[in-house]
């Protein structure tokens, strides 16, 4: 161990919650982390925004992502600032989970693994949007549909039409390929607009609690030009079956051991079988306010990490 090693593993854990500008007076569960971490022994909080080019990170034992809702935006130079800080510090979650997350493909993944999801299919920048979009109506003939991107947050871009609405759908398609970022194409599941989404909240590898969030996407509205659209919560119990399909999920994720945080979004089929619709691991709602002793139990959890990444 060398000088420097000593005097990190002496002092006091120094955790940084890491957000975005604009993010901060939107991040509803920043507050509550916070309160839960001070009320702990022997660790020290900042909140840095990501993009920040006066932050040393290396005097930081764990670099924690909370709220940086904008990357979608500017997902080059994120994950560019992603290895700089993992370089530097521990960043949580890790930067390979960062970087397979934060691109939709991921369903894919999860698809190829057994795990049941949505099912999406892709456009890439090149491909022929009229062409593309009729493969899809064709093989899936939904009543409705969901245009987004691959790369995406908050519903921002994301659009619901009828399978009638050839050519407003197809101009979607196309000035997203245009943007060159890759289309994600999904039936839309009707049952959300009765049963809504469950989320499924996981720290440190076990269940701690889920929400119910209410259907988001309306016909006729235009994408959110909001950071994200707004959500109705409510505090839901899972059933066995999302329960067993939201840790089938985790357990098929191309890395090893538990994370510090996973969500599992889930929604019902025709047939009322949940399946996944996302699974956000890079800066995901945690939705304490909806579950009593949720913050402190994920503050446990952070400690414990920033204290192994000090030794």
């Amino acid at each position: 161990m060398n000088p420097d090693d000593t005097g990190r593993a002496d002092r006091t854990p120094q955790l940084a919650l890491i957000t975005a500008a604009a993010a901060r007076d939107l991040d509803e569960d920043l507050p509550p982390l916070e309160a839960a971490l001070r009320a702990l022994p022997g660790i020290r909080t900042q909140v840095v925004n990501w993009d920040d080019g006066h932050v040393d990170w290396s005097k930081f034992d764990l670099a924690l992502l909370r709220s940086t809702w904008d990357y979608s935006q500017r997902l080059p130079e994120f994950l560019a600032w992603a290895a700089r800080v993992s370089a530097a510090t521990t960043l949580l979650n890790p930067l390979p989970v960062v970087r397979w997350n934060t691109d939709k493909h991921y369903l894919r993944d999860l698809a190829e693994s057994g795990i049941a999801t949505v099912p999406s299919f892709f456009v890439e920048p090149g491909e022929d949007a009229s062409a593309a979009l009729h493969q899809f109506l064709d093989a899936q003939r939904p009543a409705e549909f969901v245009v987004k991107p691959s790369i995406g947050a908050g519903s921002r871009d994301a659009q619901r039409y009828g399978s009638d609405e050839i050519e407003a759908s197809t101009a979607h398609v196309r000035r997203l390929l245009d943007a060159r970022r890759s289309v994600l194409l999904q039936p839309y599941l009707e049952r959300v607009d009765e049963h809504g989404e469950t989320a499924l909240i996981f720290f440190a590898g076990h269940f701690s609690h889920a929400i119910r969030k209410g259907p988001l996407l309306r016909r006729g509205e235009g994408p959110t030009r909001a950071l994200f659209a707004v959500e109705h919560i409510t505090a839901r119990a899972p059933s066995k079956e999302e329960l067993q399909l939201a840790e089938r999920t985790l357990a098929a994720m191309p890395f090893p051991g538990s994370l510090l945080y996973a969500r599992v979004d889930l929604i019902h089929d025709a047939g009322g079988t949940p399946c996944v619709l996302e699974l956000e691991l890079t800066e995901p709602s945690l939705f304490f306010d909806h579950a009593p002793g949720s913050a402190g139990r994920f503050a446990q959890a952070v400690a414990a990490s920033a204290a192994a990444a000090k030794r």
